[in-house]
């Protein structure tokens, strides 16, 4: 799609965040790396409003993980710091435009060799990449467009862009959730969006009406919004704790969600200033889901 097609919207409001200390959940380890399955760490699981420590001495950086030790999605400069000295990560896949999720300059200064991103925005993402790289002296990764419901395979991982419900700066950009699949075990990643859409769901088989469907077997889900938040205006493009609840609640209903031994779903892009202390979601969120934190990673396994 030509530059000249897109149409200037105006910019989403930016959102919030929290940070870590303690959790119940599965810690990394070394074993993980000896299993089948996916290795999800998370180098960030706060929204746009996090910039250093808040008032509590807590710290989110943005949203980001890396899967297997060497494919990212998403990345900022503070995603950095959390990425372990032995991984060298040589791809990335974005799932929007939005400054808290995409950073060229950050992608070239990684010595990434491939960035996989809507094909929506291609042509943007390509002249801000050519325009960094000159600026760095670097050399350019590929750049690869990618269509809703295209799947990807990197090594043994097969990644599917599935849609999102969410707007950038760009009227036309199709925002991206991704379905990670391995080993069978089969993820969804979901961050930036307002609840999961029918076409995604239908995409990864939990679309309940779809009689040949599939079920998921892990999930990690953005809750911009707490608990109590369904009539904050965010609700359009982002998701609350009590959404990811009742979808979690219909996909276990439905038998289109079945966890191995009862993992809990994980959530992520939690604002500051919408969210209590990790200790307190720690205690108060529904048995089902977990808070995630920067720093914690987490095996999925199939049943």
């Amino acid at each position: 799609m030509k530059r000249r097609s897109f149409l200037k919207a105006s910019i989403a409001a930016p959102l919030v965040t929290i940070s870590p200390e303690n959790i119940l959940g599965q810690e990394p380890s070394d074993s993980m790396s000896k299993k089948e399955g996916i290795i999800v760490r998370f180098l960030g699981t706060g929204a746009a409003d996090w910039n250093g420590r808040d008032n509590r001495g807590e710290l989110r950086r943005l949203s980001s993980i890396l899967v297997d030790n060497h494919i990212l999605f998403d990345l900022t400069a503070g995603n950095m710091e959390m990425i372990p000295a032995d991984c060298k990560p040589d791809v990335l896949f974005y799932t929007h435009s939005h400054k808290d999720h995409y950073d060229p300059e950050t992608a070239l200064q990684l010595g990434l060799k491939r960035i996989y991103l809507s094909q929506t925005w291609y042509d943007i993402a390509k002249k801000e990449f050519k325009e960094a790289a000159n600026r760095l002296k670097v050399v350019m990764p590929e750049i690869v467009p990618l269509y809703v419901g295209q799947m990807v395979q990197i090594g043994t991982l097969r990644v599917t862009p599935l849609p999102a419900s969410h707007v950038t700066g760009y009227l036309f950009e199709q925002t991206l959730i991704y379905l990670l699949e391995k080993d069978g075990a089969r993820v969804i990643y979901a961050t930036d969006t307002g609840g999961i859409p029918a076409l995604a769901a239908r995409l990864a088989g939990i679309d309940a009406h779809d009689r040949d469907g599939k079920p998921i077997t892990g999930l990690i889900m953005e809750a911009t919004m707490g608990m109590g938040y369904d009539n904050d205006y965010r609700i359009f493009t982002h998701s609350s704790v009590d959404c990811v609840s009742r979808i979690v609640d219909v996909l276990e209903k439905t038998k289109r969600y079945m966890p191995f031994e009862n993992q809990p779903v994980y959530l992520t892009h939690m604002a500051r200033t919408l969210h209590g202390t990790q200790a307190e979601l720690d205690t108060s969120l529904p048995k089902s889901l977990k808070a995630a934190y920067d720093g914690l990673e987490v095996m999925f396994k199939s049943n």
